[in-house]
Formats: structure tokens, C-alpha cells, sequence
């Protein structure tokens, strides 16, 4: 009985597995085509590194208080301190 199927679904990939998939994108495109298409998906990688690095970088720049702008970060009001803020002074508990 052959597990080889099994094998391919079960974990990571060979190479083996590697070698069938060239064959095939091969055979799908052919050798004239092969470096263009390999081109463009080098092109797709690298812009998708760059995005998510810049989604990264807009992420810490968000999260980083601008300490030059002189502004101090807002802070957040619950409930219990807005309530405080509206009794009059003398008053509470």
C-alpha cells in the first residue's frame, strides 16, 4: 500500500514535493515563460514585505507618543473619575 499521499498532507513539504510542483508550474507556463512569471512573483513578495514592514512601522509610530510636539498623550476618563469632575467641590465621598 503506498502512503505517499498521505505523507504530503501530513506535514511539511519535501523535496520531493518541491521538484513535482516545478514540474508542473513548468509544464503550465513552459521555459519561455517560466522566468517572467518567477519575476513577477518575486515582485509581489517584495511589495508584500514592504507593506506589512510599513503597516509595522505606522503601527509603533501610533503607539509612540510625539514628545516633540510638546502635547502630552490624552488620558482616558471612566466613568467614576467623569463623575467626580461634575459634583461640585465639598460634595462626595
Amino acid at each position: 500500500m503506498d502512503y505517499a499521499p498521505v505523507l504530503f498532507l501530513s506535514g511539511g513539504i519535501g523535496w520531493l514535493e518541491i521538484l513535482l510542483i516545478l514540474v508542473v508550474v513548468l509544464l503550465l507556463f513552459g521555459a519561455k515563460k517560466l522566468p517572467e512569471v518567477m519575476g513577477s512573483f518575486g515582485k509581489g513578495v517584495k511589495e508584500f514585505k514592504k507593506g506589512v514592514k510599513d503597516i509595522g512601522r505606522d503601527l509603533d509610530e501610533a503607539a509612540t507618543p510625539d514628545e516633540d510636539s510638546g502635547i502630552p498623550p490624552a488620558s482616558v476618563k471612566t466613568e467614576e473619575s467623569k463623575e467626580r469632575d461634575r459634583q461640585p467641590d465639598g460634595e462626595g465621598s
